[in-house]
């Protein structure tokens, strides 16, 4: 069946704005892609013979300052506006890919790590409340498919192309990553302001947030306890955003041991067992996205819970090449339903008046479920076995999809 787009879609995707945020999100993915997956690691060890343990603390930074700070910038572009927090963002992300350039000590390495985690922390509640502030309901899951596509091919694409520059010295890696993110700032510096901003999202003066007089701490905790108010969801959804990222943190840290160790892939079949479930999960997300704007995110989110939650545990004690293929076929079938589908329901969730700061708060929820699943991942691998945590990822949205149903039931979200 063919699934026309809601009126307005093909427009909201024509837009020069959310053209310029799906470009920063891309840029900003692709150097945080290559930085975090094939530079640093083998950088650190193989050139500046820094140990494992700093290594490990480098990176867990960049993951605390991506989600300590993504609730307050969200409150901040309630206030500001997108371009002066877009800006401040991609001026960190700058600045620590000059400092791991420049230094060999373990210190600044690891500080150029938290200034990673600051600077692409705005990036996604920036995007994300751009975007759904555009496309409203009404081209939600649309809107969702496109973001989470620039994303997907940006991280996806950051490891792969860098290292086609990494041959016998690191500097034509950095080099290229300093003329991307010279080109995003540039991209940045043309987001609207704070009066703009405003406009764009279709808010008056009055309704636009106002600053209250009175110490920041309790103006953030008034204004928290007015957006607590006024969120139209049950409160189930915390934990199912938590759970729903805790799955995926799950599976991430082991994915590459697992393929190595126990598949004994080579390379070569490792990059088709990520294109098997990447690029059918990035081709589905469009015509999956459209579906949702049409038919709402229930029957979607029930088959991807479903089909995800029995595909995983599959994945884990399969040992024949052909199976797991196919298997990962299933489980990015799966993510390619519950991505759009997800993100739209969360969408419907938040009123426009404080959208930055709950896709803020949301996204430190989710990012909390994703550090926390990783952290868990090595010691379920170590102590039970490579198979749990595949096992207790499919578990996890089995529980996820019984939350999903209670939140439907409680009817404080409209899904259909």
């Amino acid at each position: 069946m063919k699934l026309s787009m809601p009126k307005n879609s093909n427009k909201i995707l024509r837009s020069p704005f959310v053209i310029k945020l799906l470009v920063i999100m891309f840029g900003v993915e692709f150097v945080k892609g290559a930085m975090l997956v094939s530079v640093l690691p083998v950088y650190m060890r193989d050139e500046l013979g820094l140990t494992a343990y700093a290594v490990g603390w480098a990176l867990a930074s960049q993951y605390i300052g991506d989600n300590a700070f993504r609730s307050p910038l969200g409150w901040i572009i309630d206030r500001i506006g997108y371009r002066t927090v877009m800006l401040l963002g991609v001026l960190f992300t700058s600045l620590s890919v000059l400092i791991i350039a420049f230094t060999d000590q373990t210190g600044w390495i690891i500080t150029a790590c938290v200034l990673l985690g600051i600077g692409t922390s705005p990036l996604w509640p920036c995007v994300i409340t751009g975007a759904t502030a555009v496309s409203g309901n009404e081209a939600g899951g649309s809107i969702m498919s496109v973001i989470y596509m620039s994303w997907l091919v940006g991280v996806g694409m950051g490891p792969i192309v860098i290292n086609f520059f990494i041959i016998n010295r690191y500097e034509p890696a950095f080099w290229l990553m300093g003329v991307i993110m010279v080109a995003i700032v540039t991209v940045t510096f043309t987001l609207p302001g704070r009066k703009a901003s405003r406009e764009l999202e279709g808010r008056t003066v009055e309704e636009a947030p106002q600053a209250k007089r009175g110490p920041l701490l309790k103006r953030a905790r008034l204004y928290f306890q007015k957006v607590g108010q006024s969120l139209h969801a049950s409160r189930l959804l915390y934990p199912a955003m938590f759970i729903q990222n805790f799955a995926l943190g799950l599976l991430t840290p082991v994915l590459t041991q697992y393929a190595r160790t126990v598949l004994h892939l080579s390379p070569q079949q490792y990059s088709y067992f990520l294109l098997a479930g990447g690029a059918i999960t990035v081709l589905g997300l469009i015509p999956i996205g459209r579906g949702v704007d049409r038919y709402g995110t229930r029957w979607f989110l029930h088959a991807g819970f479903l089909l995800a939650a029995i595909a995983l545990p599959l994945l884990g004690y399969m040992r024949s090449l052909p199976l797991v293929f196919i298997v990962v076929a299933f489980v990015g079938l799966g993510y390619a339903c519950i991505i759009p589908a997800w993100n739209a329901l969360i969408a419907k969730a938040i009123p426009k008046e404080e959208r930055g700061a709950i896709w803020g708060f949301f996204l430190t929820i989710e990012g909390l479920g994703m550090v926390i699943g990783s952290i868990m991942s090595g010691r379920l691998w170590d102590s039970f076995g490579s198979h749990v945590p595949f096992l207790i990822s499919g578990a996890s949205l089995l529980v996820l999809f019984v939350l999903h149903l209670l939140i439907i039931r409680r009817g404080r979200i409209s899904l259909a």
